[in-house]
């Protein structure tokens, strides 16, 4: 096809596709907007077969930008390459300077030229507008994939002799007040929630520190909501919560159990106070606890983090979090069409931070390190014996 024909049949396509139709053509062509624009427009005109139309030679009209000044490309590569992210040799680069600033600098040296054509000549040269993608955890531990299949051995023993299997950890803390809450929700149309401008801290009611203790086999949890601190005391008051009120009723013959939890944290593998706790539960409730800690930088891979976690925060999604109440009926009213149960309860008590633990008091827990990686495997054992 000649240069009119393209354009006219450009053009029909266009129309025949309907709305969106130009872009569509565009994207499918490499033709530009306007050629497609006007191919419609003349068809819609009336096209006059017999009219002597002419039409240019391949290869002919206005020469290219980069071919009429050779020095466009390498300037414009000299003011990306100071700022560019990412590794050079990759075929997919990005920048983070606007093609409107790009083009104002090339004006400045000498190269009249838009931001559209900036945006194509980047474009042509492998660059493109990303944002940030969540992927690195640091450096990998070497024993990272055996931890996880330790982990993983772990508990198809525990559940295959129906010990119950937990995985906690502590959620975000929300501020509580008439905050706005990111994501949107169904309200009367022109009739937004209306919330604070600015989420300043001291303009809070409060906190909210939702612990959450989850059952793998059940699909069942309990959010522990707290409002004092985040320590290893609160966090294992909200595991002897969930034994009270759910897990015993699950499993009445239990004589242990097992605890999935991050490497850091209120219930991280460093903490002492984590493990003393540990040993008062153990001897309150006559279980045997056996605790594994994930590597270093990847609790994303911890199941309470996508069973759980991720369907609380759906579920409060543009609403303001007004008072505890509202976070707790927030919370126990998360449903999911897998069977999840959760049930969530306030605790307005206290929890000091800064408390020390001795040698001597680590002395009394009666631990038992596993032989591989002892500090992020152990078992704790009860002191007395638990009269049922």
């Amino acid at each position: 096809m000649d240069e009119r024909l393209r354009r006219l049949w450009a053009g029909a396509e266009a129309d025949a596709f309907g709305s969106g139709g130009i872009a569509a053509v565009e994207r499918a062509t490499g033709l530009s907007r306007t050629t497609i624009r006007a191919g419609r427009d003349e068809l819609r005109a009336g096209v006059d077969n017999q009219e002597v139309v002419s039409v240019r030679r391949p290869g002919a009209g206005r020469p290219r930008s980069e071919e009429l000044d050779p020095e466009l490309v390498r300037d414009l590569e000299s003011l990306v390459d100071p700022v560019t992210r990412g590794d050079p040799e990759s075929p997919l680069r990005w920048t983070s300077k606007s093609t409107r600033k790009l083009a104002q600098e090339l004006k400045l040296r000498g190269h009249p030229i838009s931001p559209q054509k900036v945006g194509q000549l980047l474009n042509e040269a492998g660059y493109s507008l990303q944002g940030t993608s969540k992927t690195e955890e640091g450096d990998d531990h070497p024993d990272r994939n055996a931890q996880f299949e330790f982990i993983n051995d772990r508990v198809d023993a525990f559940q295959g002799r129906g010990a119950p299997v937990i995985s906690v950890d502590t959620k975000k803390k929300e501020l509580v007040g008439n905050f706005g809450n990111k994501g949107k929700e169904w309200q009367p149309s022109g009739c937004p929630v209306p919330v604070m401008v600015h989420d300043f801290p001291n303009d809070a009611t409060g906190k909210a520190i939702p612990y959450g203790v989850y059952d793998l086999a059940q699909n069942q949890a309990l959010v522990n909501v707290g409002i004092d601190h985040d320590t290893p005391e609160f966090a294992v008051a909200s595991i002897l919560r969930w034994w009270q009120t759910m897990g015993k009723k699950v499993y009445p013959d239990a004589t242990e159990l097992f605890i999935t939890a991050d490497a850091g944290g209120s219930n991280g593998y460093r903490p002492r106070l984590w493990k003393l706790e540990l040993q008062q539960f153990a001897d309150k409730t006559g279980l045997k606890v056996s605790v594994s800690h994930f590597p270093p930088g990847t609790s994303k891979w911890n199941k309470i983090e996508h069973r759980l976690f991720c369907h609380i925060t759906e579920n409060w999604r543009g609403r303001p979090l007004i008072d505890h109440e509202t976070v707790v009926q927030l919370i126990g009213n998360v449903r999911t069409a897998a069977g999840l149960e959760v049930k969530a309860r306030l605790d307005t008590r206290t929890y000091p931070t800064g408390i020390a633990v001795t040698k001597t008091d680590m002395e009394e827990v009666l631990i038992t390190r596993d032989p591989f990686h002892g500090e992020w495997n152990y078992s704790i054992h009860p002191r007395y014996t638990k009269h049922k």
